[in-house]
């Protein structure tokens, strides 16, 4: 009878999104009793478990250049690739078969192989690395709810998220999509694991991506089941798995429903915190992007409780961490099809490209730079303030650094069409600010998603600590001073869903239309004419209070992106 029930609770956690019985129902518990080998455990034996996160791999199957600071300058390193990570986690699983294996989202989006297949060809390479555990990122939903519950419901290891819910109708909020907690038990102690997503999706991705979802905050419900893990189900651990950013994760562990969590393994921000940030309740991590690193949490019990933890952020170097043969060869399968295309050279660059600074990049200059040339016509073109896409900095026969069309992927997953429209200056005034504070606003939780707008056509300085509302200190438009009355042409890209009259989130746009060009277009056009490009930073915005080579919008921790 006991091993019927155990079999029941373990079918009923690995279940898909979209079955009936995953919900916030009381009749279930959702725990998984012990998966590993307990043996040799004892309540009076020390022994440790591990906890490995990884986060915002963003679908980069293969190695890849990966960017370090280190002595005030950038470092290019291979790293990640999923072959090389399934060494590592296979490796650290024999060491200590008392491992458990955790992604927090964003696995979905962001690469070419993705895109082509809508997100299938990740759902065999994920279920070959043995997850034990998902939780849903901000862009899950880049395929679209139900693809979203597909994909996720493929995946054989359950999935957590306490704050994604059906939509009914009108705003009314039906069952949660996914179970909310997850429990491991080992040696006789129970580890909970309980999920968040961001609640800003439906304003940071474009609208109709999530169509169908009602998202709540973190603060609503996090009280509940942290009793319900702590008090009715004994755990001796829990942590949060969390998709919100490294700043709203550190606001969140600084308020008191964060009460009785030990750690918050997030993601979001591709952060690489190598020394937890200490909050008042909480311990937070976050272990970078595109399978770079692995965050290893280790813990020691003795006594049916934790007795220490310690954390390590590891680098998933190609040289370190040979690839394993089933997962290449799933890989190289998977991308057969598209080979061809992912592998043809679009164009050259001269400067290594990357996205990991806050205020400018080489990448998103390099956009800027294609689409001023083909809408010249426009005073202003915008680029969003995305994070994803890894580095890339090794030269081919040639001495300069190949741009393929799978890069042009990985550096905009969405091929979106070419807008413009009108706008006042004091239009852009008002926006500038808001996605200023977007971006360094002092209360954390007003901090919304990605690093500061791009763009070419406008020159700006301003104090990114200053005021909100008086962060901008100067403005010009085509070298004059911006004027509040005038009307300015802009240029960026169509979101799926904004209103008709909105651009880049800029409400009220006069004679918004379409172009006939999309953003990968454009892009291989610019690059056919004027390769071997050198996309070098302009200094668009200048920022007056911190250094132009900002990693990072946290402040007032210790912590440094490095």
């Amino acid at each position: 009878m006991e091993n019927n029930r155990r079999d029941f609770i373990k079918k009923v956690s690995t279940m898909g999104a979209g079955a009936a019985l995953v919900s916030a129902s009381p009749l279930i518990s959702f725990a998984e009793e012990a998966e590993s080998d307990q043996s040799n455990l004892s309540e009076n034996k020390e022994f440790t478990i591990s906890i490995l996160q990884t986060t915002d791999v963003h679908c980069q199957v293969h190695p890849h250049d990966e960017l370090f600071w280190e002595n005030e300058k950038a470092v290019f390193r291979k790293t990640g690739g999923y072959a090389h990570l399934a060494s590592y986690l296979k490796k650290e699983k024999k060491k200590n078969p008392n491992t458990f294996i955790v992604d927090t989202g964003d696995m979905f989006q962001g690469s070419e192989l993705s895109v082509k297949t809508t997100g299938k060809a990740m759902v065999p390479v994920l279920n070959k690395l043995g997850y034990d555990l998902y939780l849903p990122g901000n862009w899950e939903v880049i395929y679209y709810k139900k693809a979203m519950q597909t994909l996720l419901g493929s995946l054989t290891a359950p999935k957590v998220c306490a704050n994604m819910y059906h939509d009914l109708g009108n705003g009314k909020k039906g069952e949660l999509i996914f179970q909310p907690y997850h429990i491991w038990t080992v040696g006789g102690v129970k580890i909970g694991f309980l999920g968040y997503t961001d609640p800003l999706v439906p304003l940071r991705q474009s609208p109709n991506y999530s169509k169908g979802i009602i998202y709540t905050r973190p603060e609503d419900n996090l009280a509940h089941y942290v009793d319900v893990l702590r008090n009715q189900e004994q755990c001796a651990y829990v942590l949060l798995l969390s998709h919100l950013g490294l700043s709203q994760q550190i606001h969140l562990a600084n308020l008191p429903e964060c009460e009785g969590v030990d750690y918050i393994l997030g993601g979001d921000t591709h952060e690489r915190v190598r020394k937890p940030v200490q909050c008042k309740y909480s311990k937070v991590v976050e272990p970078g992007a595109f399978g770079s690193f692995v965050g290893k949490l280790d813990l020691t019990i003795k006594g049916g409780q934790v007795i220490k933890d310690t954390y390590s952020l590891v680098e998933i170097g190609v040289d370190q961490h040979k690839a394993d043969k089933e997962v290449s060869e799933l890989i190289k399968n998977s991308e057969l099809p598209f080979e061809e295309d992912i592998n043809k050279i679009a164009g050259y660059s001269t400067l290594p490209l990357y996205r990991y600074f806050v205020i400018e990049n080489t990448i998103d200059t390099m956009i800027l730079d294609a689409l001023k040339w083909k809408v010249s016509e426009a005073d202003i073109v915008l680029s969003n303030g995305f994070r994803f896409c890894p580095p890339k900095a090794t030269p081919d026969s040639t001495g300069n650094i190949p741009i393929t069309n799978g890069y042009i992927f990985d550096m905009l997953p969405v091929d979106s069409t070419v807008r413009t429209g009108s706008v006042t200056g004091k239009q852009i005034f008002e926006w500038l600010e808001k996605e200023l504070n977007n971006v360094f606003a002092k209360d954390a939780s007003q901090r919304f998603g990605g690093w500061v707008i791009k763009f070419k056509g406008m020159n700006i300085s301003f104090n990114a600590y200053g005021e909100n509302g008086k962060r901008v200190q100067s403005a010009e438009v085509n070298g004059k001073a911006l004027d509040p009355e005038k009307m300015y042409r802009i240029c960026a890209c169509e979101r799926d869903g904004d209103p008709a009259d909105m651009l880049c989130r800029m409400r009220g746009v006069k004679d918004a239309r379409n172009t006939p060009f999309t953003l990968h277009s454009v892009l291989k056009e610019y690059l056919s004419v004027y390769s071997p490009v050198t996309p070098t930073p302009p200094v668009s915005a200048k920022v007056l209070d911190a250094p132009q080579s900002l990693l990072t919008q946290v402040t007032g921790v210790d912590y440094q992106f490095t």
